[in-house]
């Protein structure tokens, strides 16, 4: 039924059309587990250059491993620790460049060398983040910020 998409475009065209497979892909769907599983391998499948894509979920007051793609990572973090607890906690978007040089870096996977974390935010509440890693330095740039905000604002209406 699926199959690998080539994606010839231009970068932003591409970001353009994985989120309308999004959209399409998730259609009618309410599962929560479901719905991310299938969100991070799309994801997984349309990014270059990238070592774990996937996703925490808020439970309890701390995030909590949800589906994912890549080596198996930390179960659990706090609100306000490491890249995705700090996202998580400030309920914004963090690039960053140089994981070594982050403050409380949490290291799931040594070949990690730069993050980008998008924080779910469905009616103002915190769903948790999507945690997207790289063994490139500086592999982010504000397109991708951009683009990746706009497929978990996608993404959230199916939560």
């Amino acid at each position: 039924m699926f199959n690998v998409e080539t994606y010839r475009g231009k970068r932003e065209e591409n970001y353009d059309l994985v989120i309308k497979q999004l959209a399409a892909l998730l259609e009618g769907e309410t599962n929560t587990v479901a719905n991310l599983s299938n969100a991070s391998a799309l994801l997984n499948q349309f990014l270059d250059r990238v070592n774990w894509v996937g996703f925490y979920v808020l439970e309890d007051g701390e995030l909590v491993l949800g589906p994912f793609q890549g080596l198996p990572a930390c179960v659990r973090i706090p609100l306000g620790r490491g890249v995705c607890g700090s996202s998580a906690q400030e309920k914004k978007t963090f690039k960053v460049e140089d994981v070594h040089q982050f403050p409380g870096h949490i290291a799931c996977d040594a070949a990690s060398q730069s993050e980008i974390v998008v924080p779910l935010i469905k009616d103002g509440e915190l769903l948790g983040v999507l945690d997207i890693d790289s063994p490139e330095k500086n592999r982010f740039d504000e397109l991708d910020q951009s683009k990746l905000e706009q497929f978990v604002q996608e993404l959230v209406k199916h939560l």
